[in-house]
């Protein structure tokens, strides 16, 4: 199966867009190499503004494009839009109502290079407290496309979080994709897993180690943070009794508590949450400190087991 990276689905689909809509204009931090928006900047150079390493100064700047008509789009990594751009995507974004797009590139582990002084591991959390503030974690390149496609038509801010891997092409053009919406991409009756952003093909596969051992497992894409879709995981709590979490970010504040937060009052059933631990990232091949984290197909696939035994008679 052919893969992409997503930072160049992105970069790709953004000039597409960009040619439809001339109101699209792309403010960046110095990286557009790396997030790719160098295709934009090729493409339409008057529509381009680079602001350097001042990422609270070109948000307060993508503001003022909004409030003047202009859909900008902010791109650098995630953590440097999330913590050193988070007064202004606070006050001057989300607390105005501003229909500015957020994207973070090189999201969760996957500047694995780099280290922990740059991968993201608390940004879901920082922007799903943000109130007016929507997060989106697309898993493919179908879906990563239609994300930023609903990103654009969007009216308010939006957060949209990217990997700096290569995805695949796992849904066709007939994915029922929109904002606030989960998809069950497997069904199952014995226990949910609920993934986001680039580990949902890893949840599908633990999926199938599990159904190998007798066990059905259904599988949520839940693409969308906040809002979110808090029916579809009520009903898979009812119908299945237990759910495990997956994301490539901390345990603390991501999906994993959003997923508890939506299910306690409700149907208040055991839910194990696979993510970072509280720490720091670290650096190494991207498959080993995934592993490390408890992010592959085994670790995910013995988390859903515990939860099975978790349930109640």
């Amino acid at each position: 199966m052919t893969a992409k990276p997503q930072r160049l689905v992105f970069g790709e689909e953004l000039v597409a867009l960009g040619e439809a809509n001339e109101r699209i204009v792309v403010l960046d931090a110095d990286v557009c190499s790396s997030t790719q928006t160098k295709l934009f900047k090729a493409r339409f150079p008057g529509r381009f503004f680079t602001f350097g390493i001042a990422e609270a100064n070109m948000v307060s700047a993508a503001a003022g494009f909004a409030a003047s008509g202009c859909i900008p789009v902010v791109s650098t990594f995630a953590l440097f839009i999330a913590l050193r751009a988070g007064d202004q995507v606070r006050a001057q974004v989300a607390y105005a109502g501003a229909n500015v797009k957020l994207v973070g590139g090189y999201a969760g582990l996957s500047d694995y290079a780099d280290g922990a002084s740059h991968q993201s591991v608390e940004d879901i959390a920082v922007m799903r407290a943000i109130p007016n503030m929507t997060v989106i974690a697309p898993s493919d390149i179908t879906e990563t496309r239609m994300a930023l496609r609903a990103a654009i038509a969007h009216d308010g801010p939006v957060f949209l979080r990217l990997s700096r891997e290569a995805v695949t092409e796992d849904y066709g053009p007939d994915h029922p994709f929109a904002i606030g919406k989960g998809i069950a991409v497997r069904e199952g009756t014995d226990v949910t897993i609920v993934a986001t952003g680039t580990l949902v093909p890893c949840a599908l596969r633990a999926a199938g180690l599990l159904n190998a051992g007798g066990v059905s497992a259904r599988v949520i894409d839940m693409h969308t943070i906040k809002p979110l879709d808090e029916e579809l995981l009520v009903r898979a709590a009812r119908d299945t009794g237990a759910l495990v979490t997956v994301e490539e970010h901390s345990v603390l504040g991501g999906l994993g508590s959003a997923v508890c937060e939506a299910l306690c009052a409700r149907v208040p059933v055991p839910v194990l949450r696979c993510g970072i631990p509280d720490r720091f990232g670290e650096s190494g091949s991207y498959a080993e400190i995934l592993t490390r984290a408890g992010l592959d197909d085994t670790s995910i696939c013995s988390a859903a087991l515990r939860a099975v035994e978790m349930k109640r008679p």
